[in-house]
């Protein structure tokens, strides 16, 4: 377990430059990803991390179970849903204070009949598959790139290993829940060499899938013909979706 340290804020509940509405109880994430992360290049720009190491120093929202039932109680016409998070990790690796945080989090939002989506880098909850205390349209979502451990150690350092990922959706989409995978950043081959295939595989029992590029980072830039390599994964995507019944959306 490492030390989290501790902020207060003025809101939590806000809706996102993408039109949908979300909630960050976290500053920072433990996981380190090094793409490099758009959330981390924010927060130092706008003066919420000094530095990398800062950043990886999460700081968690004390007052923020407070700060969001009293925003839900105030509001004349609440969200469809809400989403965790968009620029933190709800369920970061060797942080269990944080996820108890987000468990009570989601517990808030559902109460006001609010369902969430849930994205993470580590391992969701068993919890969560309770539908006696969590909303049963919750749609809980894991970040897979890949399936390579060592590709996982060099671009996301902390995060949980890809199989311990799945095998925690895995559990909550056998128990009734809603399933999600978010492929973003896809790399290109001259980051690594996979077959997209074999990592849909791993995964053909979700719901639906989110796929996406590789920005922020030149090298992917220099792939020759980039545009086409992506093109030809979206094309694997959709067909693969297709013929599963699964929802599918590919940003390429």
């Amino acid at each position: 377990m490492v030390m989290t340290y501790t902020i207060t804020r003025k809101s939590l509940l806000y809706r996102s430059g993408l039109g949908f509405y979300c909630v960050n109880h976290v500053q920072g994430c433990g996981h380190g990803c090094r793409y490099p992360c758009y959330a981390y290049q924010m927060a130092c720009r706008h003066g919420r991390a000094k530095d990398y190491q800062d950043w990886c120093r999460p700081k968690v929202v004390g007052n923020a179970v407070e700060l969001l039932t009293r925003e839900l109680s105030r509001m004349r016409k609440r969200p469809d849903s809400v989403h965790l998070c968009l620029t933190t990790d709800p369920f970061m690796k060797g942080y269990p204070e944080i996820r108890k945080l987000s468990l009570k989090i989601i517990e808030v939002i559902n109460s006001y009949d609010i369902p969430c989506s849930i994205l993470t880098k580590g391992i969701l909850p068993v919890e969560l598959a309770d539908q006696k205390v969590f909303h049963g349209a919750n749609r809980y979502g894991i970040s897979l790139i890949s399936v390579n451990e060592r590709f996982r150690m060099r671009w996301e350092p902390w995060a949980a290993p890809y199989d311990a990922r799945i095998g925690a959706l895995k559990y909550l989409h056998d128990q009734g829940c809603l399933t999600q995978v978010h492929m973003e950043p896809y790399p290109t081959p001259n980051l690594i060499e996979q077959d997209l295939e074999d990592i849909l595989q791993r995964v053909a029992f979700m719901d639906s899938i989110y796929f996406g590029g590789w920005n922020y980072n030149p090298v992917t830039g220099k792939f020759p013909g980039r545009k086409e390599f992506y093109d030809r994964q979206a094309e694997i995507l959709r067909h693969f979706c297709a013929t599963r019944g699964i929802g599918c959306e590919a940003d390429t």
